[in-house]
This record gives structure tokens, sequence and C-alpha cells, in this order.
């Protein structure tokens, strides 16, 4: 069975870091294992950044630790360069800062808890998942 690709919404990196509890901390400790594979461009990792810090005073890190699961997300990533045209495709911009890595990476999915944003991708042949079905797909949760 092919390795899955995937690109992870910011919404599933806030969760995964503000609780132990829950499927997005479960994917976030998958990351860098043999079950699947991420995508990063530039532009997202400063939207991963960008939200993590505003979103200091909710979680239990300090803005060293953010910058460590950032790198750590580079580090272990396939990253790509993006040059669509196609811009805007969704109603959030910051939303295409997601969607531009899985199309570019020929992506199975992008891990989401805002599958409605993404409605139409398709189109690119990438589907929106949470991440509860993502971990079932490949076997991490019952």
């Amino acid at each position: 069975m092919p390795v899955p690709q995937i690109v992870i919404d910011t919404n599933v990196l806030v969760a995964g870091l503000r609780s132990r509890n829950g499927s997005a901390f479960r994917l976030l400790s998958l990351v860098d294992g043999e079950r699947f594979n991420i995508y990063l461009s530039v532009p997202l990792v400063l939207e991963y950044e960008d939200v993590l810090l505003r979103e200091l005073p909710n979680l239990t890190l300090n803005a060293m630790d953010i910058q460590d699961v950032i790198n750590f997300h580079c580090a272990v990533s396939t990253h790509h360069q993006i040059f669509f045209l196609w811009r805007p495709y969704l109603r959030d911009p910051k939303d295409d800062m997601v969607l531009e890595p899985a199309v570019k990476a020929g992506c199975d999915s992008v891990v989401t808890y805002n599958i409605r944003d993404f409605t139409g991708i398709e189109r690119f042949g990438v589907s929106a998942v949470t991440p509860a079905v993502f971990l079932r797909s490949i076997g991490a949760l019952p």
C-alpha cells in the first residue's frame, strides 16, 4: 500500500499543541514516522509560525518551543516551491496556502478541521479529511 501524502492545516497543528488528548495530537505524534509523508511550502511555514505565535497564551509552549516544532516539521517534510497562477481558488486566501503544496506534491489529503473551507479541492485530486478520519484510514485509530 502506498504511503499517504498529506498537508496538515494550521488548525490541526494548533489543536495538537493545545491538548495531548485527541486526534490532532495523535497525528502530530506520528509525524516523521513511516505511516505518511507531510509537505510544506514557505508560505505555509510562515502561516504556521504566525498563528502559533499568536496562540502562545493558549498553549503550554513558549516561543522557542514553537520554533522547535516548526523546525522539526521543516526537517521531516518535503518542501515545494509554488508557482501557480490560479490563486485565489478557495474563499480564504490562507487556505490556498494549505492547498498549494497539496496540489504541487500530488497529495492525497489536506488534514483539517475546516472541511467546508476546502470544498471543491477534489478537482485537484485532493480530499479534505479530519485528523480522526485520516488516522482511521492508516490504522492509527480504531
